[in-house]
């Protein structure tokens, strides 16, 4: 078989003979949220946002103070229990972004924390410190309601959220609570590797090509198929895994993060580098439908089947055969 070698600066096809297939793993550098002081707070998640059509003439608030100013302050928030299993947590709480400040069992404040996904931050301090996450309080106000899973009066989380607004949620309740009892939360202090620690680089997405101008040696069916035979865990998403573009890919990617399993991921809307996978992939998994996730070479689903076994608590012993 003959080898392709994808190199970020390939010129020609012609490649020297090998017995492997080697995938282009893009580096990502992904920023860290952290605590380092009160007044450097952590980049929460971006977002893109885009400006309105039209413009309104009279001056506004800037959107970051109207979500600030419309959230309860933290004593005034009810807090929820957290379950002791981690694979409960999600069953419990929002998966999506936002601002949370965990209790211990005496009710101590430790911790207050920005996330992309609170639930999966939750699991995971959960496994972490489960001494010191006895219940959690959630920013609310301009809440993502699901009546349905959450209650008619749920526990909120920031609706669309951008970088200033999680800010500006974050700094007011930790200026709360420092104005309270005049120190900063033990988890948030300078240095504290309790609660936040410095994640490792993560991997890049997968290209399965060097380029859409480069004739391929191999049929692209057969790089996939070799790819999720080769690979405990494969993500075949829309968008990046840093930057999903659609809610399904972004909840899969939670998932696994949350578990902490090792994954390969592939960006099926990437012409450049993937070119023609979307179709391919339908017609090797007969799966219409994006994402696709692969355990051990086997089409496991997409999202809906992926975050049920992760409710139901059936992820950790398919990760682990």
């Amino acid at each position: 078989m003959t080898t392709i070698n994808h190199l970020s600066s390939i010129h020609t096809t012609t490649t020297p003979p090998s017995s492997s297939i080697r995938f282009l793993s893009i580096p990502q550098n992904t920023p860290t949220i952290s605590f380092k002081s009160l007044f450097k707070p952590p980049p929460p998640l971006s977002s893109t946002s885009s400006k309105p059509l039209f413009y309104n003439t009279t001056t506004t608030k800037p959107r970051s103070l109207i979500i600030s100013s419309a959230l309860k302050a933290i004593t005034e928030t009810e807090p929820v229990s957290i379950p002791l299993n981690p694979e409960d947590i999600a069953v419990k709480l929002p998966s999506g972004s936002g601002v949370y400040a965990v209790y211990d069992k005496n009710d101590e404040l430790q911790f207050v924390g920005i996330s992309r996904n609170i639930a999966a931050s939750l699991s995971t301090h959960v496994k972490s410190v489960p001494d010191l996450c006895g219940s959690v309080k959630l920013k609310s106000g301009s809440a993502a309601t699901d009546i349905g899973r959450f209650g008619e009066n749920p526990v909120g989380i920031i609706d669309v959220p951008d970088k200033a607004a999680l800010t500006e949620a974050w700094k007011s309740w930790m200026e709360e609570h420092i104005k309270a009892t005049g120190k900063v939360p033990p988890g948030n202090e300078t240095g504290n590797t309790t609660w936040v620690r410095q994640a490792p680089k993560k991997k890049g997405d997968l290209r399965l090509t060097p380029g859409r101008h480069v004739q391929l040696t191999v049929p692209l069916e057969e790089l996939i198929d070799k790819l999720v035979k080769e690979n405990k865990v494969v993500a075949f998403i829309k968008g990046s895994r840093n930057a999903p573009l659609c809610g399904f890919s972004q909840r899969v990617i939670g998932i696994l993060e949350s578990q902490g399993v090792s994954y390969e991921s592939v960006d099926v809307l990437d012409e450049e580098y993937n070119n023609g996978l979307r179709e391919t992939l339908k017609n090797y998994s007969s799966w219409p439908t994006f994402p696709q996730i692969f355990v051990d070479g086997e089409l496991i689903g997409g999202c809906d089947i992926l975050t049920s076994m992760y409710e139901k608590g059936e992820l950790s012993s398919l990760f682990k055969k």
